[in-house]
């Protein structure tokens, strides 16, 4: 196969673009899940898709594993992700070469949490401590890759303040990233407001916005605090009343994410990047109204 075409090529053509988050396995029940999820998207052509690298980097195998199948089985533009966690410079830069090799153009570079049991983020010997000091590092090797980065339009948990954030979002920007894909949040003004934030700080990349379609109160009430992202009272409220229905409470999160996601678009959103949890029918809903038609 010839190597992937950037992501940023697709961003400067001015279509807005979908994208999908899967997550590696862990087991051969969750790769198959995984699978029948990309074939049921597998119509509605999604520009590009990501894979995580697991907390703690344990997954990394299995990252590879599937960029590889995603890429070669389904023809799709793959953007695994890769973390500071763990690894020396040598050994990312090993990782790197072997995306490289296979014709991956395409990588989301981020620090990564710290392992399980540990609240402080310390970097191995020889390792790196922050995003930007990789998305350096690939820069400065591999000059060709296309670096993806991460934002927080409400602020990284561990930042102690907006301002913080955006100076190492700043530095972060300077260092080599090619455009960036927002922590998922519930309400739009937050991007907008981000987005001003990064503009006046001469921040100019692409700011693609992440969207989490919601399953149930329980699953946003976990995964906002861990994100940094608020829960809009009407949101918690209308999960509230169906707390009891889980056919219900995905179609509230659907719903939800569907205005979500058309005011971004009218507004001027370079795309969608959606966090599917490797479910296909919150993501088959949303892509169409990306208008993106089966074929």
């Amino acid at each position: 196969m010839k190597p992937d075409r950037p992501i940023t090529e697709l961003l400067s053509s001015g279509k807005p673009l979908l994208s999908v988050e899967f997550f590696p396995p862990k087991n051969d029940e969750g790769g198959a899940q995984l699978l029948r999820t990309a074939e049921a998207l597998r119509p509605y052509h999604p520009d590009f898709v990501s894979i995580t690298y697991g907390a703690g980097g344990t997954t990394r195998e299995r990252t590879f594993q599937y960029a590889k199948i995603l890429r070669e089985d389904f023809g799709w533009r793959v953007m695994p992700h890769l973390t500071c966690v763990g690894s020396t410079k040598g050994e990312l830069l090993d990782i790197v070469a072997g995306y490289h090799a296979d014709g991956i153009r395409n990588i989301m570079a981020l620090r990564g949490d710290p392992p399980k049991g540990q609240t402080e983020f310390v970097p191995c010997p020889d390792g790196l401590r922050y995003a930007s000091d990789l998305v350096a590092l690939i820069r400065e090797n591999f000059p060709d890759i296309c670096l993806g980065a991460g934002a927080y339009p409400e602020k990284h948990p561990e930042a102690a303040s907006m301002e913080e954030d955006l100076a190492h979002l700043k530095i972060k920007a300077d260092a080599g990233a090619s455009f960036l894909t927002t922590q998922l949040f519930f309400d739009n003004d937050h991007y907008y407001k981000f987005l001003g934030a990064c503009r006046a700080r001469g921040i100019d990349l692409p700011v693609i916005p992440g969207v989490l379609p919601a399953l149930s109160l329980a699953q946003v009430k976990r995964f906002g605090p861990m994100c940094g992202s608020s829960l809009p009272p009407a949101l918690v409220e209308q999960l509230q009343v169906v707390e009891d229905d889980a056919r219900a409470a995905e179609a509230v999160g659907i719903t939800w994410a569907y205005h979500q996601i058309r005011e971004l678009l009218r507004h001027g959103a370079p795309g969608i990047h959606l966090y599917i949890l490797n479910r296909s029918s919150s993501a088959i809903t949303l892509a169409r109204s990306l208008e993106r038609q089966p074929s």
